[in-house]
């Protein structure tokens, strides 16, 4: 400060102008220092969260089923990374990156020329990405699937620098798949060598596959069947079953029901059709399954069966002064289990006449077996002296032999008109009492009131008849519950109302025309379906003018 003192004020201004000038470069040296500082420190704190961010990349890495790895993309294909989480087939990271052990070594036999093939193809046609899979012997010596995801790294040049990619333990998925073919394989084995059709087909019935046995059934070749639905194939009968059911097959998930298709070469095949719907877990459609039995020889048998059965039945109405008699049976099946007969006395000159209207439990062969058992014996039985009741006891006792252990049994109605002396006697074993209406008095009542159990149950059961008047303008029904327990589509049952209705409405007329009603009546409420069970029925009209 003694030197400025001396200086001129021009000196003084030059001094405080150059101070001014070495502070502001000092100023700017110190701001430099500071930015410096602050670059340095963001950088170090970057290159901390890259190494976090590293750390936690490698820690999911060594973690994860997924092995890492970065090869060589020369001849040589020296592996110089893979991830420590090979520890997982019992090898060490370590032993493979300093050429201790090689991946050639653990590869199966079985699979090496393939994939050095295949490795070798896709260098050759300069792939960058390539998947393959193979087996892989563990240090335990088990053999492990992997899937291999490899990529192509390349230099600036495009020069091929590295091949790295993912190796995963698809082990489980593998022998799930194997297990999962070998299953399919068997099934479609069962399928084709199965002596039944099977169809698979889609939510519009279109057949997506079939087997040789359904080719064979009807004469086609399977790409004549293929695209195809059943239903170009039916009969026209069974075209209409179809197409009226159509909606009720739609809610049902299993179908069971009868038809019949065309072969190639024209005749008709009856076929028995076992369908469902196959769903998923979650309820959503896979497809419609059906396996369709050829009923020709079946039909055969039972079409023989039927034609005995029906030469048992009366084929003819009686004919006895005073009562006017028809009487029928159908079958739900070609043979059942129903069963009525006209017994007439052998003295021609005594008009009387006994009618017997049974059914066995269940229908078809078996139960039409029984009845022709059941008729056998009591029509010899009834050609001998004796009351209605002593001629059903004698029969129990027969059909409780035959039915032993069998678990069927017989109900009966079993009456005897006496026109001359207009009485009646009967005996109910189990039946459904018959059905009296009075046209005179627009009176319907029951001829029956004791029950009495079916036939064939108990073998000393005794049975006693029941005696009452014939009035003149009776009219006598005699049925089976096939008649009231029919059901329509929507399945309600026909009931006995309409029927005794159908009895009233029709009073003035035959006894045939009357049964022809409640035939016609019953066939009309089912929509022309083949009925559920057996349907026999005998009408007795009673008068001195019949």
């Amino acid at each position: 400060m003694a030197e400025t003192a001396n200086m001129t004020r021009e000196e003084l201004v030059a001094e405080v102008e150059r101070l001014r000038a070495q502070l502001g470069s000092c100023g700017e040296q110190v701001l430099e220092k500071v930015e410096c500082h602050a670059r340095v420190k963001s950088e170090i704190e970057q290159l901390h969260e890259a190494g976090e961010t590293v750390g936690l990349a490698n820690l999911i890495v060594e973690n994860s089923p997924a092995v890492l790895f970065r090869r060589l993309a020369d001849d040589t294909r020296k592996l110089v990374y893979v991830s420590e989480n090979l520890s997982q087939w019992g090898y060490s990271a370590t032993d493979f990156l300093s050429g201790k052990a090689a991946f050639e070594n653990i590869l199966c036999p079985e699979d090496k020329d393939r994939l050095s093939l295949e490795i070798q193809k896709y260098q050759d046609q300069n792939v960058e990405e390539y998947a393959q899979e193979y087996r892989i012997v563990a240090a335990d010596g088990e053999i492990r699937w992997v899937s291999d995801e490899t990529s192509v790294v390349r230099d600036e040049q495009g020069h091929r620098l590295f091949n790295q990619g993912v190796l995963l333990d698809i082990t489980s998925r593998k022998l799930a798949a194997e297990a999962l073919a070998a299953s399919e394989y068997k099934f479609r084995k069962t399928i084709e060598g199965a002596a039944e059709g099977y169809l698979l087909m889609d939510e519009n019935l279109v057949i997506k596959e079939v087997n040789d046995a359904y080719c064979r059934m009807l004469g086609y070749e399977r790409q004549d069947l293929l695209g195809r639905r059943p239903h170009d194939f039916a009969t026209l009968e069974y075209q209409r079953f179809l197409e009226s059911n159509s909606e009720r097959f739609r809610t049902q998930v299993h179908r069971r029901f009868e038809g019949s298709m065309v072969h190639k070469g024209g005749h008709v095949v009856p076929v028995l059709i076992n369908a469902n719907t196959l769903q998923d877990e979650g309820g959503n459609f896979l497809g419609n399954v059906a396996f369709v039995a050829d009923l020709t020889e079946q039909k055969k048998a039972m079409d023989l069966a039927g034609e005995v059965q029906k030469s048992l039945l009366p084929r003819k109405d009686p004919k006895v002064q005073g009562l006017d008699v028809a009487g029928s049976s159908v079958a739900s099946e070609v043979a059942g289990g129903d069963y009525f007969d006209y017994l007439e006395d052998v003295d021609a000159a005594y008009p009387a006449l006994s009618v017997a209207v049974g059914d066995i439990s269940g229908h078809g062969v078996d139960a039409a077996l029984l009845m022709t058992t059941a008729r056998g014996f009591l029509r010899m039985r009834a050609g001998q002296p004796g009351s209605p009741g002593q001629i059903i006891t004698e029969m129990n006792r027969h059909l409780a032999d035959d039915l032993y252990g069998s678990g069927r049994f017989m109900t009966l109605f079993y009456v005897r008109l006496d026109s001359k002396e207009a009485k009646a006697q009967w005996v109910r074993a189990g039946h459904d009492p018959a059905v009296i209406y009075c046209p005179v008095l627009d009176v319907f009542t029951e001829l029956g009131t004791e029950a009495g159990l079916p036939l064939g149950v108990i073998r000393e059961t005794r049975y006693f008849d029941e005696t009452g008047e014939l009035k003149p303008g009776q009219i006598i029904a005699v049925g089976t519950d096939g008649i009231w327990e029919a059901r329509n589509r929507e399945g309600v049952m026909f009931g006995k109302a309409r029927y005794k209705e159908i009895l009233r409405k029709h009073a003035d007329g035959t006894a045939r025309e009357i049964l022809n009603a409640v035939f016609d009546a019953v066939h009309r409420y089912t929509g022309g379906s083949k009925p559920d069970d057996d349907i026999t029925l005998v009408i007795i009209k009673y008068g001195p003018e019949v």
